[in-house]
Order: structure tokens, then sequence, then C-alpha cells
């Protein structure tokens, strides 16, 4: 008879650069971050630690290691430490640039696996690998990330690499896998393109499709992320599949046991603690934790009264006048006519007086700038892309977020808000007739004529259903972060009047 042999996996994915615990922009929620999960690891003979990818852009800790320390080298310290043995790489891992991404991935520990980032010969750089644990059990664990990197990331951060389809990538090494391994597990920074329990088709883009692979291919384990939702363990097709929610809030603990050919699966959603955090790591860290802190808190300018966030459905419906000031700042250093910005699912707003902290927690994502060439028709077409956004119940006589927006996961940061021309939203008109009275300078706006619209890059490619956008001239783009350019916004105007 076959010996028992078990596997198991702790699975972390998009942490962001949580580490520490964080208060949320609500006040109410606390966020262990990673030090909270690492604590309950079981680091023993039979287990792996693995991670989905995301982890060097997204938090004020990553933003530090960017902007002051200019390395990812103490992200991959912490990697390390924390025991990870293998990693895939994640869409915003690529934000920073190759040399930022190769330093951390010189500097980690665990093997990169990444089936589908090629060279120019389209050659997997972090191919598959066959592991084999000290009980004998051979595991196959290959990793995978979205394509739509190709779509979401500037050209010059890709240079030299080619991001190919995760489906044929995975599919084409699998049966290798199968037949050198007694357990396979994909590593997928991508979700669910359908709904899990009923099978609906919720997105037809290539941006997801965890479903696919679950349904044409049979991997034992697929290891999920990317849209930051939890799924608890079950059975897809006969692959298990889970995912853990962002920011370290929680991670996966899986279990499998092997007796003659039979595997049994079981997992658990494990949140991270706040009485069960690893306090020596916390440690470790926390003079340049002091530092980041104190970076954090400096004051950098002044508004005349403080602009802070409502409930989502009521700034899209009424205006937003945190969206307003990023609007503001958007024309003020392109000279567009011109501009449009979305808000993360999550923001802080500011205070009379504001720091860096209220920055980063506002404004979180890495975009840079464009100035594009847009027509009358193009126009309307983007802002009724954002007038989807709402759900009109007739018979209740109230708007609330149309479930596109919120299913697989929540896209508030796809509705969009518009500076330079005025309008009025009817949500009670069918899609693509919500958008009325649109006019700049008190002249109703013509199909044709002609504007200069700023926006981030990453709206720019299409992305969140813009397509519009791809086929509008790009006239020049502005190459700092948009962070950065609310920073010096108030370095030129320390003090603002809303």
């Amino acid at each position: 008879m076959e010996q028992r042999k078990k596997l198991k996996i702790c699975y972390t994915s998009d942490i962001h650069g949580y580490f520490y615990p964080t208060t949320y922009a609500d006040g109410n929620r606390e966020n262990m971050g990673l030090f909270g999960c690492v604590a309950d690891f079981r680091k023993d003979e039979e287990t792996l630690v693995i991670d989905g990818g995301d982890i060097l852009q997204g938090s004020a800790f990553s933003t530090y290691c960017r902007q002051v320390l200019q390395s990812p080298e103490i992200i991959a310290q912490i990697m390390n430490d924390c025991g990870y043995d293998f990693y895939t790489l994640g869409n915003h891992d690529f934000n920073y640039g190759q040399e930022y991404l190769k330093e951390y991935r010189t500097s980690c520990n665990g093997i990169c696996v990444c089936q589908n980032v090629c060279n120019d010969a389209g050659v997997s750089l972090f191919p598959y690998q066959i592991h084999t644990m000290p009980n004998g059990l051979k595991v196959g664990i290959v990793g995978i990330v979205t394509d739509y990197v190709n779509v979401w990331e500037k050209t010059e951060n890709l240079d030299g690499i080619c991001i190919k389809d995760p489906f044929l990538a995975v599919a084409e090494v699998l049966p290798k896998m199968k037949q050198a391994a007694d357990v396979t597990i994909c590593v997928y920074h991508g979700g669910f393109e359908c709904d899990i329990e009923n099978g609906q088709l919720l997105t037809a883009t290539t941006e997801n499709i965890g479903y696919r692979i679950c349904k044409e291919l049979d991997f034992d384990i697929l290891l999920t992320g990317h849209q930051h939702m939890s799924v608890s363990g079950r059975q897809l097709f006969g692959t298990y599949v889970v995912q853990p929610t962002d920011r370290a809030r929680e991670y996966c603990y899986l279990e499998m046991e092997i007796e003659n050919g039979k595997k049994v699966i079981r997992s658990e959603q494990r949140k991270a603690k706040a009485h069960n955090r690893n306090l020596f790591l916390e440690e470790k860290y926390q003079t340049l934790q002091e530092k980041i802190q104190t970076w954090l808190n400096q004051p950098i300018g002044h508004l005349n009264r403080e602009i802070l966030p409502e409930s989502k459905i009521k700034m899209a419906l009424h205006g937003s006048p945190i969206a307003d000031f990023f609007n503001r700042i958007q024309l003020y250093f392109s000279g567009a006519m011109i501009s449009s910005v979305g808000l993360a699912n999550e923001i802080a707003g500011f205070h009379k007086e504001v720091s860096r902290r209220d920055i980063i927690a506002t404004y979180p994502y890495p975009n840079t700038l464009v100035v594009c060439e847009i027509n009358g028709r193009q126009l309307k077409t983007a802002m009724e892309r954002s007038a989807e956004y709402f759900s009109h119940k007739k018979d209740e006589g109230t708007v609330c977020v149309d479930k596109s927006f919120l299913v697989p996961k929540e896209e508030h940061y796809n509705y969009d808000y518009y500076m330079g021309v005025t309008y009025e939203i009817h949500p009670e008109n069918p899609k693509g007739e919500r958008i009325t009275k649109l006019a700049y300078k008190g002249h109703p706006v013509e199909a044709n004529e002609k504007f200069t619209l700023c926006l981030n890059n990453y709206r720019y490619s299409g992305a969140g259903g813009y397509d519009v956008y791809k086929e509008c001239t790009l006239i020049k783009e502005i190459n700092v972060e948009m962070t950065e350019l609310i920073m010096e916004y108030f370095h030129e105007n320390p003090y603002v009047i809303i």
C-alpha cells in the first residue's frame, strides 16, 4: 500500500505592500497586514508558502520603497523572512519597470514561476517547476499572469518581454507537468470570468479566465487572485480553487492528502489576527516603519476646507470635490480642454492640512497622464459608459450602483468624473441615452467638434469598457506619476481654495 503523503499550502495574493496594521479610510476596519498572517504559517517539511503576485505597488510602504529608497529590496527581504517558496507576477508588479522588478526577483529566495512571461523568441523566462518535497511528493507548479498587462502597462515597462496568452501557456506545459509530478498547481494572477456558483458569464473579456482553465484543463489546484475577492475552497470541474482577498486581510490554507492515487483536499480562509501578529518581524523593520510614518505625516500643503468621501452613489450622482480637485490638477499640468478621472474603491480624502499619507491613500495608483484628441461623438460615448454605473429602480424611484460594477469584483474606479464640460445624467433613461445637454463653454457639443482630453494612461488604454479611447489620437504624455503631480501642485500652490 502506498504511504499516505500530505501537502500543505499557505497562499496569499494581492498583498500590495501591506505588511503592518493599517486603518482604512472609513476608520472602522483595520487590516492586520501580512505580519498578521505569517504568524499563523507553520513552515514544516510538508508546507509550501506561495504568493499570487501584486506585491510591489499599492500602499504607502511600497510607495516609500519606490520614491525614497528607489529599491524593492526590503519588500523582497520581508517575503524571504515570511518563508515564501514560490510566487508569480501580478499586473502591478510591472508598474515600475523591468529593472525594479528584476531587483525584486534577484533579492527573493523564492522561485518565480510565470509561464506566459516570455522573451522576444517566445521562450518562458520563468517556467514551471517540479519541486520534490522532503516526503518524496513531486509537486508541479506553474504561474501565469493576466494578459491584460499588455493593455494596461506602459510599453517601456514591457521592453524585451512579451506576455502571451495565459491559457495557451499552461495548456502547453500541463501534460509535461502531469507526467513528472504527483500534484499539479497553477498559480494564476487572474480570477473568474463566470459566476462559479451557476456558470453565468460575467465578462466577455480575457482579463480573467479562471473558469475556462478549470473547465478545459485539469489541474489539481488553481490558486487565483487579482479580483480582490474571497473565494472559499471548492471543486470546479474537478479542480480545487481558492482566492484570498487583497492587502493580506486573509490567506488561504490548503491541505491535500494523497493515498493510493486518491487526493483529498480541504481548505480554510484564515483571517489575519491582531492578537497573533509576528512581532519579531514587526520589530525587525520597525525603524524603517517609523521613517515611513514620519515621511507620510509630513504636511505638504493646505486646503481652505476638508474634502472627504461620501457614499459612492451620492458622489457619482451629485459630483465629488475630490474628483474635481484631481481634474483641476490634471488640467493644470496638461493644458487640456477637458479632464476625466476615476476614484479608487477606497479613498481617504483630504483634511485642511494635507500630508503625503492623504495623497497616497486617496490616489493609490501609479498612473501617469496622457492628452488625446477626442471629438464630440467619442466624448459622449465615453461619458455614456460612465453613466452605465447607475441602475434605476423604477418601482422605488431610486438609483443604485449597477451590478456590472460590483460583480465579479467592485469596480467603482471605472466610473469617471468630467471637468471642462457641463452635462446632465438621467439614470432612468436606457443605457446609451443617459447623457443630455452636453456642452462646452455654454455651447452644445457637436459630434465632429474636436477637443483635447486629459486622462490617465490606464483609461486611455481602453480599460474598464472605454474602448472608444483607442480611436483617439495621442497628443502628449506626462510621464510623472499622478501622486507626484499632486505633491508638485501643492509645492506650486501651498494654499488651495476648493
